[in-house]
């Protein structure tokens, strides 16, 4: 599967599609946390790490982009990255990344890894952003 680093071309995926109609619309994120993640996502870069063959991606990345659109978030700030079963993508790009789990969403400043959610949030994906942005 070719990497991707458009959500357009998430929707090329029926599985993907399907769900993405479903879960975005659905999910509403807290607005309380919402107000305290916008001004920690400034100058912020993210990296999506997902298999649109992973169930966890499939309901968690929908999730996330409600939570980074309600925030305000530049496209150009996200890299999604799709791989494969063994969680690997073409081009090397996960390389660096030690992916275990998919999906994987890491918060960067300057490059520099800041914090990752892995496949799933500890509380809720906005809560968890806020915690990892506030340290």
């Amino acid at each position: 599967m070719p990497d991707m680093s458009a959500r357009s071309k998430l929707m090329e995926f029926p599985e993907m599609k399907e769900k993405y109609d479903l879960e975005y619309p659905d999910y509403k994120p807290d607005p309380v946390v919402l107000q305290q993640l916008k001004p920690l996502l400034e100058n912020k870069e993210i990296i999506i790490v997902m298999g649109v063959w992973c169930s966890d991606s499939r309901l968690q990345v929908p999730h996330f982009y409600k939570i980074l659109d309600e925030s305000g978030v530049e496209e150009k700030t996200i890299t999604l990255i799709c791989v494969d079963e063994m969680k690997k993508s073409a081009n090397g790009l996960t390389e660096n990344l030690s992916i275990e789990k998919v999906p994987t969403f890491i918060l960067t400043a300057h490059r520099k890894e800041i914090g990752r959610i892995t496949e799933w949030p500890e509380a809720t994906l906005e809560i968890d952003m806020v915690e990892i942005l506030k340290q």
